[in-house]
């Protein structure tokens, strides 16, 4: 007989039936107010109510029955090479994956779980071929998902115990909280909640009474007053929002390396989330600065790793977060932390690009205003004299800040070979700093427009299996870029390297 067939199997937790329960109720409700409202016009308020509650018991009853239904047609084992998971209410579903392909096991609890005492279990391969390499179990117990979660990811500790770099790398620091606000997400929050104003206000029809009540505010006040008024209340809307979200996504944040090699990353006040990244997935690092962020000195890092999206669901998931926005010197005190590195390949000094990425940069600016102005001029000569004013403002307001953004994205550029990584940094509205393994790179793109060609630079590609799967060096010298290539990886481009002059470059800032 197989060993694999004398293995227990097992079943998801009784208090699923609970908290999809709890879920459909909640859902029961939030349609009651207006399923109510829309059937007593014309039927007495009380059998409106009726049928509403009606229809809310069927809609708990029947969600809970086949919750029932699946529970008792889920279940999995884990054996000594595979585990298996047999699963479906119509269609028999058969899934297995050897356990030496098993790269990741999170656990993830919302609110409602932990409350019950449940985790959702995902295990992944590390491979990216969608939910094919992935197995879920929707849910056991947090005992339960802690056990797998250990045994699953158990490996020889022999070669890795090192006591100087295992156990915690970081934990949460309250102090942090002060770079939400500066990020992207608070002007995204706060546009997010004026166009839920209006359109809760437009389901009830009473958008007009809201832009007059607005009007009305605002009577004694200028239109450009008006709205620097509204935008900077949308800020500070959009503020709170992302200190809320801060709170919620890093409160008992812990970054720890286990015993094994694993690094694993829990966070979450209210959905608790644990996720684990073997190490020997793990081929670098990118330091991420927003622009915001970066202005007051710090930094978020990420993990370069491989399956780390491997599906719709995890692309949206932050898994590769390691660390949030935190002080320069603590994220590279980190990052050296996860690369079992003596000083951070981050902060290695870089390499400038020749002034021919400046001048290419500066004209992307000038032409993009340009094209916007144009576009409001024709707008203005066709339909009416007032966006022509708007083209000379947005002409006196934008050129100078797209020039500053233009020169400072220049600055930004670099390159460097710093030990067993190589590192590229761009960007200014969001600047990335990547350190990625040599080791890890599995080949080169070079690719050169004809305008490149013309100014003697071109942009060269790092291709991996890790990460995005692509790290660009953008716009280096012909022979400056090559020659990163060659050395980072000796061998790969050494029969197309030839020297080429290329103007001298200033010295870059870190």
């Amino acid at each position: 007989m197989n060993p694999e067939d004398r293995e227990e199997w097992r079943r998801l937790h009784p208090r699923t039936l609970l908290a999809g329960a709890a879920v459909l109720c909640g859902v029961a409700g939030g349609v009651a107010l207006p399923a109510v409202a829309g059937l007593s016009g014309d039927r007495p308020l009380w059998q409106a109510v009726a049928w509403v509650l009606a229809g809310a018991a069927l809609l708990v009853l029947g969600g809970t029955v086949a919750d029932w239904v699946r529970l008792r047609r889920t279940r999995y084992r884990v054996g000594h090479e595979r585990i298996d998971l047999h699963t479906g209410l119509v269609q028999l579903k058969r899934r297995s994956l050897a356990r030496e392909r098993i790269r990741s096991v999170d656990l993830t609890a919302n609110p409602l779980h932990r409350v019950l005492g449940l985790v959702k279990v995902r295990i992944g391969t590390g491979e990216h071929t969608g939910g094919e390499s992935t197995l879920e179990l929707d849910l056991v117990t947090r005992a339960e998902g802690e056990r797998l979660r250990r045994e699953l990811l158990a490996r020889a500790e022999a070669a890795s115990a090192d006591p100087h770099h295992d156990g915690a790398l970081a934990t949460v620091d309250p102090r942090w909280i002060r770079y939400a606000p500066v990020s992207f997400v608070a002007p995204a929050l706060g546009g997010a909640a004026v166009g839920a104003v209006f359109q809760v206000s437009e389901w009830f029809g009473a958008q007009g009474e809201v832009i007059d009540w607005i009007g009305d505010r605002f009577r004694s006040v200028s239109l450009v007053w008006m709205l620097v008024d509204l935008v900077l209340l949308a800020t500070a809307a959009g503020a709170v929002g992302a200190l809320g979200l801060w709170i919620e996504g890093w409160w008992n944040y812990r970054l720890e390396r286990e015993p094994g090699g694993t690094l694993r990353v829990r966070r979450g006040l209210l959905t608790a989330r644990s996720v684990s990244i073997e190490e020997r997935r793990l081929r670098g690092i990118e330091l991420v600065q927003p622009l915001g962020v970066r202005l007051c000195g710090a930094a978020r890092v990420d993990a370069v790793a491989t399956g780390l999206a491997e599906d719709d669901d995890d692309k949206h998931a932050d898994l590769k977060n390691l660390l949030p926005a935190v002080p320069r010197e603590v994220a590279d005190r980190v990052a050296a932390q996860v690369l079992r590195e003596p000083e951070p390949p981050t902060g290695a000094p870089l390499t400038a690009h020749p002034r021919a990425a400046r001048t290419r940069r500066l004209r992307w600016a000038l032409w993009s205003v340009l094209g916007l102005v144009a576009l409001l001029i024709l707008l203005g000569a066709l339909l009416t004299p007032v966006l022509l004013y708007v083209a000379a403002g947005c002409a006196l307001v934008l050129t100078p800040v797209a020039l500053l953004l233009a020169r400072d994205a220049y600055r930004g550029l670099g390159h460097a070979v710093s030990g067993a990584y190589l590192v590229t940094r761009s960007g200014s509205l969001r600047r990335a700093t990547v350190a990625l393994q040599r080791s890890g790179v599995i080949g080169w793109t070079v690719k050169q427009s004809y305008f490149q060609r013309r100014a003697g630079i071109l942009t060269i590609t790092a291709t991996t299996a890790a990460g995005a799967g692509a790290y660009d060096l953008y716009d280096a010298g012909e022979s400056q870029g090559l020659a990163f290539a060659d050395r980072a990886v000796p061998g790969l481009l050494t029969p197309f390297l030839e020297p080429v002059h290329t103007p001298e470059a200033r010295p870059t800032e870190r």
